[in-house]
């Protein structure tokens, strides 16, 4: 899932299923020749941080296939089942990721590494391994553009940095993929100097040191997107500045006087219910209330961010949500 702007672009409701299944299928196979190369690299170099960064690379790679599962979870529509849709799956899925790059990836880049602290091997055939670094770090270095791109146009469309915005989204799979592409850019960078020191210097303390730098790098994205993804599993709230843009949206309905009380959480994907309590305008019946609330529902619903949202009458003395 490397070439992630299209790949999130394509992976939609509307999107062909053969398209689907050939973009699936031919990142998945780039992610796996970019492994299997570092592997024979750093089998033909002896490298320590190359290995650890062979060994970085196929945990991405299946960690994709989580990704992709939840992403393609999460689209699935409402049922009777699960009236507020499957959503939540994309955290899950996303979580069991996050989980093999902290613990497996960071175990072995770690472990090796302490390893090969007192080891004076001298690795060899540095041409092949300097060269899979390069076509590496040159693939890695666009598809981590292209991510870049994509989020700066998503943060543009809610007033918000890129930083704040992969810090805040609610869509899991693009969190993982942009931190992951930067943890890739600089664990390629670690592999490439700790072996570059090595060879310099004959000592394998550095070429150690590399893949220990590694195994840093994936405890800390790990840690980081298990933290976020829990966060959404317990339960996220819309932010306050959100939340009073939908409050105004909804008191600009004529039928509206006020809104008393407001929440909204996420289900999803940049998806969420919400459960308002209106001051309704004017004097109605019963039927005619329950008509008036039932067309606010509609109409909130019709946001492509909303999944569903009740609402209720409020008392003319409710207190003012903000």
């Amino acid at each position: 899932m490397r070439e992630f702007s299209r790949f999130h672009r394509r992976l939609t409701r509307e999107a062909a299923a053969t398209r689907v299944r050939w973009t699936i299928a031919l990142e998945f196979g780039r992610g796996v020749l970019i492994a299997a190369g570092k592997t024979a690299a750093a089998a033909l170099t002896g490298s320590v941080a190359l290995l650890a960064e062979a060994v970085h690379s196929w945990v991405a790679t299946v960690s994709d296939v989580f990704l992709v599962a939840g992403y393609l979870a999460a689209l699935r529509p409402a049922d009777a089942t699960h009236p507020l849709g499957y959503g939540r799956e994309s955290f899950v899925w996303s979580l069991f990721a996050s989980i093999g790059t902290f613990v497996i990836g960071a175990q072995v880049a770690v472990w090796r590494g302490l390893a090969e602290l007192d080891s004076n091997d001298l690795p060899a055939h540095y041409g092949f391994g300097y060269l899979v670094l390069g076509v590496s770090l040159a693939s890695q270095a666009t598809s981590f553009y292209r991510a870049l791109r994509f989020v700066r146009a998503r943060a543009a469309q809610r007033h918000s940095s890129v930083l704040a915005h992969v810090l805040d989204t609610s869509d899991a799979q693009l969190r993982a993929v942009v931190t992951g592409d930067l943890i890739a850019l600089l664990a390629l960078v670690a592999a490439a100097l700790g072996m570059a020191a090595h060879q310099l210097t004959g000592d394998a303390v550095y070429d150690a040191l590399g893949s220990l730098a590694i195994g840093a790098l994936m405890v800390v994205a790990g840690a980081f997107l298990i933290n976020q993804n829990r966060r959404y599993l317990v339960g996220v709230p819309l932010s306050a500045e959100r939340s009073a843009l939908a409050i105004q949206a909804i008191e600009r309905d004529p039928r509206v006087e006020r809104v008393s009380f407001f929440f909204a959480e996420y289900v999803g994907p940049d998806r969420v219910v919400l459960v308002v309590r209106v001051v309704v305008a004017g004097e109605h019946d019963q039927a005619e209330l329950a008509r008036i609330l039932h067309a606010l529902e509609q109409r909130v619903m019709e946001h492509d961010a909303v999944v569903r949202a009740i609402f209720s009458l409020a008392t003319p003395e409710a207190e003012d949500p903000r």
